[in-house]
């Protein structure tokens, strides 16, 4: 198997074989978090980057697993958001936490073995036979208490789980006569070694996250520790490449460089939900997959040729407000002949053909959502539509709420999903029309979506169908009782989030149905 023909083909590779351009692909750890790192190497390969070098620590190491077990970025994702997050949870027998020693980890590696590597399409023997560029894994030596670099074609499946065994959560393995953990808190990014086999370009994604806020809880106490260490040995490799490119500067030849190294590093602006919201559905893969390709995308809207600066504070995060997090399900007539939306909902019910559109809305910071004048949020889902297909994942959209029209009166309450079924892309985009019209309308414009479908990846496509969804009383109230608020600061609860929420909500609504009749 050759890794480079999951990889697109284009004129950045000519440009970087003409350069002499050798690029190296750092995958840390991060929980398992790393759906939001299948969801960068899915825009990086969209960009048609080619890599001579990968490298994987702790939980990177899954989606380097991945990546040379011949997925491509877009099964890699399609693999994440299917996992199911009960399925990564096994315990030892009761012996194991009773006998002597008293508590050697909280669970075991089982599941990881048995659902969770077959899951991800991670298989050993193909990862081993895997040509067209070369690749490293990184594990903690608990004997010499060091990291210990791993090639490719010597990994197995014991590597692999020792590589995510961090203390206290998995028992370390023993291989060869020797324990072998999670490298997390010796080194979760290894730059020096590709730099050291021949890269000049490091593409970084970070994970891990990097404030100045100090936060109480058991939870927090042992994550905090894994910050410190994971920033602390990345920030010290990074100075180490700044001295390299000095002494090359100065016309000295480092390692086989005669040019300074360059790195691109992609992170999010502020820290990733834990894993815990992971479990308890306050996010999901799909929303971190999402993150994940827009932060990419970012990063080459306005990427330095020179890459990132070689000092401490590109790490850097900032502590993001607290957010809300809910679900909403929507359904109505719809029917593939019109683009009428009132037309679609009257043949869909005469046919007996209804969507249904089951949305997750994530509001990653309420302070910003309420001040930014199109009240954007993400949007995820999935839609049942008997003629075209069942339970269709649609893992990236847009939310707006209260987005201004054209008309001054008219607000816009907006939800576009965008999806894949049979090879064939789909856009399905709503609105919610926000209006005083001269009966007293709140209710309907506010429960009322007329949708449009079209073939495409955006609203230029074709349109193929089109109706009306609506949300009920049922379903309203389900939404309410989903809400969750997500990044909470300490010392604020979640009443006072929700009711910041709500205030804003209910003070548009004012404002269109009450102040336009003044």
């Amino acid at each position: 198997m050759t890794i480079v023909t999951n990889i697109p083909q284009g004129a950045a590779d000519k440009e970087q074989d003409a350069a002499g351009v050798k690029r190296a692909l750092i995958l840390p750890g991060g929980g398992l978090r790393l759906s939001y790192a299948a969801g960068v190497i899915d825009e990086l390969f969209a960009h048609g980057l080619k890599f001579q070098f990968m490298d994987g620590t702790s939980g990177g190491s899954l989606n380097l697993a991945m990546l040379l077990s011949g997925l491509k970025a877009d099964e890699m994702c399609d693999r994440w958001r299917s996992l199911s997050m009960m399925d990564t949870i096994s315990f030892g027998s009761l012996k194991d936490y009773f006998s002597d020693p008293f508590f050697v980890a909280a669970g075991s590696a089982e599941a990881f073995r048995k659902k969770v590597f077959p899951h991800l399409g991670i298989d050993v023997d193909k990862i081993r036979a895997a040509s067209g560029m070369q690749a490293t894994f990184n594990v903690c030596n608990f004997s010499t208490k060091s990291n210990e670099v791993i090639r490719h074609q010597n990994i197995s499946e014991d590597f692999l789980i020792a590589g995510i065994s961090l203390p206290g959560t998995l028992p370390p393995v023993q291989i060869n006569g020797v324990n072998y953990l999670d490298s997390g808190f010796i080194q979760d990014a290894n730059l020096l070694d590709p730099v050291k086999a021949g890269a000049n370009e490091l593409w970084l994604v970070w994970i891990m996250g990097n404030i100045p806020q100090y936060r109480s809880g058991l939870l927090n106490f042992y994550v905090q520790m894994l910050e410190m260490s994971a920033n602390g040995a990345l920030g010290k490799e990074i100075l180490r490449i700044s001295e390299i490119n000095e002494r090359i500067r100065n016309g000295e030849e480092v390692y086989g460089h005669r040019q300074p190294i360059t790195l691109h590093l992609i992170k999010p602006a502020h820290p990733l939900p834990l894993d815990s919201a992971l479990y308890t559905g306050q996010i999901t893969h799909a929303h971190l997959i999402e993150m994940g390709r827009n932060d990419a995308r970012s990063y080459f809207a306005s990427m330095p040729p020179q890459g990132v600066p070689l000092d401490l504070n590109v790490l850097q995060m900032t502590q993001q407000s607290p957010g809300i997090y809910f679900k909403e399900t929507m359904s109505g007539g719809f029917s593939l002949d019109t683009d009428d939306a009132e037309a679609g909902k009257k043949q869909g019910n005469r046919a007996g053909n209804e969507l249904t559109m089951r949305v997750e809305v994530t509001i990653d910071d309420i302070d910003q959502f309420i001040e930014n004048s199109d009240h954007a949020g993400h949007l995820a889902g999935k839609i049942d539509f008997p003629p075209l297909g069942m339970g269709m994942t649609a893992d990236r959209g847009v939310f707006n709420l209260f987005s201004p029209a054209d008309e001054p009166e008219t607000k816009y309450m907006i939800y576009e999903l965008s999806f894949v079924h049979l090879g064939q892309q789909y856009y399905l985009a709503g609105k919610k029309i926000i209006r005083d019209d001269p009966m007293f309308d709140l209710w309907d414009d506010t429960t009322t979506l007329y949708t449009r479908l079209y073939r495409g990846l955006d609203t230029s496509g074709e349109v193929i169908g089109a109706g009306i969804l609506t949300l009920g009383v049922k379903e309203l109230l389900q939404l309410i009782s989903s809400m969750e608020v997500i990044n909470p600061l300490l010392g604020t609860d979640k009443l006072s989030t929700l009711s910041k929420f709500g205030r804003f909500f209910v003070g548009e609504l004012w404002d269109t149905y009450v102040m336009q009749l003044k």
